[in-house]
Order: C-alpha cells, then structure tokens, then sequence
C-alpha cells in the first residue's frame, strides 16, 4: 500500500514538471521586479503592492496561477482604467513583475 502511494506520488509529480507547472521565482528576479514594480506599478497599486484596492486591482490577490492573464493586462493595459506597458516594459521585464507579485510582495 505504501509503495503504491509512493510511486502515484512520483508519478504526479513527474506529470506536472512534464506539464510545465509553474516554478518558484527566483530570488534575484523577484528583486528586479521590486524594483521596476516601484517605479512603474506603485504609483497605482501601492507601494509593495498595498492598496485599499478602490481604484486599482489589489495585487496581492491576483491569482498567481494565471501568469498569462498578467501578462496580457500589462502589455494591452486593462479595461481603460490601466494603461498598456506593451511599449514600455519588455517581456522579461514583465516577467520579473510577475516574480515579484507572486512573492506576495514579501521583503
């Protein structure tokens, strides 16, 4: 019985890796994405990403499985309440943004 757990457990996680589950940011990117974050995003969203959450989205409660929905609010901008970034921010640059949300904004 344990070793059937055992290998249903290896087995999943042997799925999800294959299925490009998502990894843990870095370290060095979540510190480059404070930075841009400050700099770009806080004077809406809230320095590390605190805010009452009335005029813009609360940050630290977007779904941080959904990496591509951020993605595509950043470049295309969101509802004509968020400017696009798309000419501003580069791919990586947005991506590093992303590391940086998804640490919750945690120092």
């Amino acid at each position: 019985m344990l070793r059937a757990m055992l290998v249903s457990s290896a087995l999943a996680y042997g799925i999800a890796a294959l299925a490009g589950e998502p990894q843990a940011p870095s370290t060095p990117s979540i510190d480059q994405g404070r930075a841009l974050y400050a700099r770009h995003c806080s004077h809406c969203h809230g320095f590390n990403m605190v805010n009452p959450g009335t005029i813009a989205y609360d940050l630290r409660k977007f779904p941080k499985d959904n990496e591509a929905r951020f993605l595509n609010s950043v470049t295309n901008g969101k509802n004509d309440r968020m400017p696009p970034w798309g000419g501003v921010l580069s791919r990586a640059e947005m991506e590093q943004i992303w590391a940086y949300v998804v640490s919750g904004g945690k120092q």
